[in-house]
């Protein structure tokens, strides 16, 4: 089993006020030296037998993304044989 791990985030012309509310409440948390935060998604999609970039290239395009203002990025991630621990 194959896992595509698919990064969704908004542009960098984008506002983003999630991002915005986080680093606005670092400072109350003893947090002073962070400039930015932008928040995203995290989707994983398995594949039985072997990771299909093209798919999951189509699927994050057509479905998981806006592509009017969000970006996304594809990585193949290993994922562990039956049994083994994590």
């Amino acid at each position: 089993m194959a896992r595509v791990v698919v990064d969704v985030m908004l542009k960098p012309e984008i506002l983003d006020p999630q991002g915005q509310a986080v680093a606005n409440a670092l400072p109350r948390l003893g947090v002073a030296d962070v400039a930015s935060v932008r928040i995203g998604k995290r989707i994983e999609i398995e594949f039985d037998g072997a990771a299909d970039l093209d798919r999951a290239r189509e699927i994050a395009d057509k479905l998981l993304a806006n592509p009017v203002i969000e970006d996304f990025t594809l990585r193949v991630e290993e994922t562990p044989a039956e049994g083994e621990q994590q």
